[in-house]
């Protein structure tokens, strides 16, 4: 891309309407550029919030409205596809849905730009045929997101990857 510096900021799961508002007014205020906020959220436990769902993009709108800024949100399911591109614009690929390859064929139908972050135990080479994924279907918006790869201490929760991001910024040009 260019020299553009996009900031995005926002909670990582949408939980009420003024959450939103308020959220999206202080990231306009800080100076970001994009407002981030996931209507369905995976969890390891069942017994966790999942998220909003449609109604968790219902706000996100408003959100935007309120502060004019653009829309990044996660999508876990093929079936959801639509109704987030009607609300989003750039659609998340969180890195547990990263070999979710029905996804992944779906949203290269589309015509948004896809965030698609590395799994937590992906090779660089899982990560690109991901995005090969969504290429091969005509959508050539894909911004790799190297998010970290999981470590043996728990002192840390992900090892960025700095090697990884130097690799691919010379093998996607």
């Amino acid at each position: 891309g260019d020299r553009l510096v996009v900031l995005i900021g926002g909670p990582c799961a949408v939980e009420d309407r003024q959450q939103m508002i308020r959220t999206s007014e202080q990231v306009a205020a800080a100076g970001g550029t994009m407002l981030r906020g996931g209507a369905w959220k995976p969890r390891t436990s069942p017994y966790d919030f999942q998220g909003l769902g449609a109604e968790g993009l219902e706000y996100l709108a408003t959100a935007r409205q309120a502060s004019g800024l653009p829309i990044v949100t996660e999508v876990l399911d093929p079936r959801d596809v639509d109704a987030v591109t009607a609300i989003a614009d750039i659609v998340q690929v969180g890195a547990r849905s990263m070999a979710n390859y029905a996804l992944l064929k779906e949203l290269g139908q589309v015509e948004r730009p896809v965030l698609l972050k590395r799994g937590f135990g992906a090779t660089v080479s899982e990560f690109l045929g991901a995005a090969e994924y969504i290429l091969a279907g005509g959508n050539g918006n894909v911004i790799l997101c190297e998010r970290g790869v999981r470590g043996f201490d728990s002192v840390t929760r992900n090892l960025l990857d700095v090697g990884a991001i130097a690799h691919l910024k010379g093998a996607t040009q």
